[in-house]
């Protein structure tokens, strides 16, 4: 046990009972993947499964952090709290961040009230290199922050380009932000956005090119939704799982709204938070989000596998003589990986 057990139980403590800087201490803990951190998610995990949490993806520019600030204050006018995780890219070199969502969020400013509002906690996290949108603890993150009992948890992914489908891996609801002209349909295409959406938005929308940006979305969901249909009908699965590609649930029975947007102006942003609990409720009333849920798991369950046993394997073994022998062509590296796997489970 390489932790205190009077702290890893005041923190536990302090973030069932709504302590805002245990949470943050505990963040801080399961980022650098401390034991502490481990212990503390295994004992709050009891407590999770509450928050309904919402993912905005989308390419640089579109104007993430702003919509996530104004759907922050649109939320709390309705009387939930709201949890922030923004992920900025990390330096490959050191692994930290610009962080630069602190300084776009609404909110800076000292004289407004997104900051100091005690049913508002916001976190920054580097990527860390990995691509997705995602950092690598993002999902303990917003676990941490389920526990503390916030509402919605809003997850605002790097927004580094054609890397941006993993939102699906931590969100109720994933939401797709997109501007006109941002690029031609083949790389939106190529990005494998058009796959995730619950709910699409084209903000910026007094921009000219707004409507064609609209008409070319409505033509390519109803495309994606007919491929799914079929997909459905030829797979034993149902077509929920093709190839590691999640078909969201406009498959059975959403169909993803187009929602413009001027979120610098506040304008469409009391429609898109209508939109969020809209599908919050079709989720729960068609026993999707369960299912949802599930499939989350089973991605997340099989990556900490994995983690664990690079853990192992790099503690218990030397690679040198491996490395030796494929660089003198005497073993492959398939043939090499097979032999580690057979002497980690001592076959």
């Amino acid at each position: 046990m390489n932790y205190d057990e009077e702290d890893v139980e005041e923190l536990v403590n302090g973030i069932l009972s709504g302590n805002r800087r245990a949470l943050a201490r505990a963040i801080t803990y399961v980022e650098n993947d401390y034991p502490v951190g481990r212990e503390i998610l295994r004992r709050i995990h009891k407590r999770t499964g509450k928050a309904h949490i919402v993912g905005l993806t989308g390419f640089p520019g579109v104007g993430k952090s702003t919509i996530v600030s104004k759907l922050t204050l649109e939320f709390r006018k309705r009387g939930k709290t709201v949890g922030i995780v923004a992920v900025d890219p990390g330096s490959p070199f050191t692994g930290g961040a610009l962080l630069g969502d602190r300084l776009r969020m609404d909110g800076f400013d000292a004289n407004k009230n997104l900051w100091v509002d005690s049913g508002v906690f916001f976190r920054s996290m580097s990527s860390r290199g990995r691509a997705g949108g995602l950092a690598a603890r993002t999902g303990d993150v917003v676990r941490l922050m389920d526990a503390y009992g916030f509402d919605i948890i809003f997850v605002e992914t790097v927004g580094a380009g054609q890397s941006e489908v993993d939102i699906v891996e931590v969100a109720d609801t994933s939401i797709v932000i997109l501007m006109p002209e941002v690029g031609d349909d083949v790389q939106i295409n190529k990005a494998g956005i058009l796959e995730i959406g619950d709910i699409y938005v084209v903000n910026k929308a007094d921009l000219e090119g707004a409507d064609k940006t609209v008409d070319w979305l409505k033509a390519m969901l109803e495309m994606n939704e007919e491929f799914a249909k079929q997909v459905q009908l030829t797979h034993a699965r149902g077509g929920k799982l093709v190839s590691g590609k999640v078909f969201n649930s406009k498959t059975n029975g959403w169909k993803p709204p187009i929602i413009k947007t001027i979120a610098e102006k506040g304008e469409g942003i009391k429609e898109l938070a209508d939109a969020i609990e809209k599908h919050y409720k079709y989720l729960k009333e068609s026993c999707m989000l369960k299912e949802k849920r599930e499939m989350r798991i089973k991605r997340e369950l099989f990556e900490l596998i994995m983690e664990e046993v690079k853990r192992v394997v790099s503690s218990k073994m030397d690679y040198n003589e491996i490395i030796q022998r494929i660089l003198n062509n005497e073993i492959d590296p398939h043939t090499a990986a097979e032999e580690i796997v057979r002497r980690l489970m001592g076959a």
